[in-house]
């Protein structure tokens, strides 16, 4: 015997004696009809007895097959039955399709045990099993092996916009695991469940809603990057999930997936900013836009793909209105303390708010319900007294005539007098003997964001990285890098910002959107959130810096009021990607005392009962919907 084979035979009598390979499924990948479906391990029931004869249809498959379920409390169903609710099927869900009619288990509520001859035609599919039950699941399309074993079905899609940091699902428990599966293509996959699973309830409210995380939140089973590869690398997936998500989760919503955040939630510019990831990218026009920060992913995505419902992103300094002011969204900072945010990093506990992306008003209330609770109460009784701020004094191009034709919608709507308002005049008439507004609070917000992230932050980070990589630091992206820098060198302390927000939240909270007893806020207040202004991705910009000022964008930041996004419509620009007129969104933002939410999110509701305002649409434009320019080469087509 010569050495090797002497080697081989004492590792294989000694080592590997007693080693046994341990095996689980982690589900599979199939096609029907081209498209992709992920096929989870979990069952969710059993076909009853007769599985041979019932599997033998289908040819000998060694994999899953698709099939249909159905439910029916009476006997004689018939062919044109079935077509009627495969119609219905299709309409109200783009995970089932005809594929999934090669097999029907219909599960009978009445009486008897009807075969299944009585109940639908073979003709109609390439197998049919019938039985009686008390307790059925839930109608739809499912995937059935050999064992007879039941297994949802989740559509795959391309995630084309680079929208998610990772995709997740969860298991029968409720327990999330990154998703086992991808498709062919430069993007990963996204897996969503059959609608027809899930039926809305007073306690489920959300059930079936499908929903993106921003990558600040903490999930169960998940890492969190906060927009930093060394922090993901770093630190174990979270044991436990954050208070906003699990609300929502709780409600029925069905978790996708995280989404990408500008590191560490400070603001960046694509493309230069992002360093350790690539900032996703705007549907808008080009597709070559910013898509602001730092809920850029629940932005893209929410603008891009009509399978995802609703974003969970948060506001600091217009995290959630910078996205879906550039992607034409309805995005809400709520009144500041309405839900917990444990679980969630924090920029600036002064300041940080969780807040929602959608394109749908109506949906946007009820997740608001179900993540502020009994923090918001919805109210339909609304001011008379519109302020406007900065509004243009003329339609000098398609912007402003949106912006004014909106604001003579809902003044004409809520038969509203409207005052053109300036902050610094009129600080300066209630404040006499006080520095000037601009003054005040020049330094406030990049005091606390910086002061308090290091503390909070960085300076842990620091030390766990160290700690295991031998002294060694972790990259930083430039612009959190800056703004850290400013901290540590400021003589300012965060008690001091924290006095001139209070300062400016006392005045603006009674004098200037005050409570009301009849309509909770004295009056709304406008300003213009965007107006189809250009910010392309392919642009060298200056370094970034430290982002000092006031603007309209930081009234709700120091007042802690509610500011919410609006879509209006869109105006064109000549694209100097496409060589081409394309059209970017128009938004108004609406601002009301602090606490009136629910007032708000009901005025929307009704402005959009009205006609004044309407559902945004998903790809090139939020108002004509259209096929992103570049979605043909960035995804697989199936």
């Amino acid at each position: 015997m010569g050495p090797i084979a002497r080697f081989l035979s004492v590792i294989l009598s000694t080592s590997f004696t007693h080693v046994y390979a341990a095996f689980s499924s982690s589900g599979s990948t199939v096609f029907v009809n081209d498209i992709a479906y992920f096929v989870p391990p979990d069952v969710v029931g059993t076909l009853p007895s007769k599985i041979q004869d019932f599997t033998s249809r289908f040819h000998g498959s060694l994999g899953p097959v698709p099939i249909t379920v159905i439910t029916i409390s009476k006997p004689g169903f018939q062919v044109s039955d079935l077509s009627a609710l495969a119609a219905n099927f299709s309409a109200s869900d783009d995970v089932f399709q005809d594929g999934f009619l090669e097999a029907l288990y219909v599960q009978y509520t009445g009486h008897g045990n009807p075969s299944a001859p009585q109940i639908c035609s073979q003709n109609a599919a390439k197998a049919v099993i019938a039985s009686s039950t008390q307790k059925p699941i839930p109608s739809g399309p499912y995937f059935v092996t050999s064992a007879g074993t039941l297994h949802r079905a989740y559509r795959l899609y391309s995630d084309f916009a680079g929208a998610f940091t990772e995709t997740a699902i969860s298991n029968s428990e409720g327990v999330f695991s990154v998703l086992p599966a991808g498709i062919v293509g430069q993007s990963p996959a996204v897996a969503v469940p059959s609608r027809l699973y899930f039926t809305k309830t007073v306690d489920k409210p959300l059930a079936g809603v499908r929903l993106g995380i921003k990558d600040i939140y903490d999930i169960a089973g998940l890492k969190t990057s906060n927009g930093n590869r060394a922090w993901y690398g770093l630190y174990p997936p979270a044991n436990k999930t954050a208070v906003a998500v699990q609300k929502l989760i709780d409600a029925g919503a069905i978790v996708v997936g995280k989404m990408k955040t500008s590191q560490f939630a400070n603001g960046e510019t694509a493309t230069a900013d992002w360093v350790d990831y690539h900032e996703p990218f705007n549907p808008r026009g080009d597709g070559y836009q910013d898509t602001s920060s730092s809920s850029s992913g629940p932005g893209a995505g929410e603008g891009s793909y009509p399978w995802l419902d609703i974003t969970l992103g948060s506001d600091t300094g217009g995290s959630i209105r910078g996205p879906s002011e550039v992607q034409g969204l309805y995005g809400n900072r709520p009144s500041h303390g309405l839900v917990e945010l444990t679980g969630v990093m924090p920029l600036a506990p002064e300041l940080d708010t969780s807040g929602l992306l959608t394109r749908d008003p109506v949906l946007w209330t009820a997740a608001a319900k179900a993540l502020y609770g009994d923090n918001i109460t919805v109210t339909s009784k609304y001011p008379s007294q519109i302020l406007t701020v900065e509004f243009p004094e003329s339609a000098d191009d398609i912007a402003d005539g949106l912006i004014l034709d909106f604001l003579a919608n809902l003044t004409d709507f809520l038969q509203a007098n409207v005052t053109a308002f300036n902050f610094t005049t009129a600080w300066a008439a209630a404040n006499p003997s006080a520095a000037d507004i601009n003054v005040i609070l020049n330094t406030t917000y990049p005091l606390l964001i910086s002061k308090e992230q290091i503390k909070l932050v960085r300076d842990p980070f620091y030390a766990d990285y160290a700690a295991a990589h031998n002294g060694r630091r972790p990259f930083i992206d430039p612009t959190p890098l800056i703004r850290w820098s400013y901290g540590d060198n400021s003589s300012a302390t965060i008690e001091e910002a924290v006095a001139n927000k209070t300062q400016f939240m006392d005045w603006f909270n009674s004098e200037v959107l005050a409570p009301d007893a009849a309509t909770c806020s004295s009056s709304l207040l406008l300003y213009v959130g965007s107006d189809a202004s250009t910010v392309y991705r392919n642009v060298y910009w200056d370094s970034p810096g430290v982002p000092f000022g006031f603007s309209s964008g930081r009234i709700s930041v120091f007042s802690e009021a509610p500011d919410f996004v609006v879509p209006i419509g869109q105006a064109p620009y000549n694209s100097t990607v496409t060589q081409h007129v394309e059209y970017l969104p128009v938004t108004v933002d609406m601002m009301v005392a602090k606490g009136c939410d629910g007032m708000l999110f009901s005025l929307i509701e009704a402005l959009l009962a009205a006609g004044i305002i309407q559902v945004a649409k998903t790809g090139y434009s939020g108002i004509d919907g259209g096929e992103v320019l570049l979605k043909r080469s960035l995804e697989f087509e199936q």
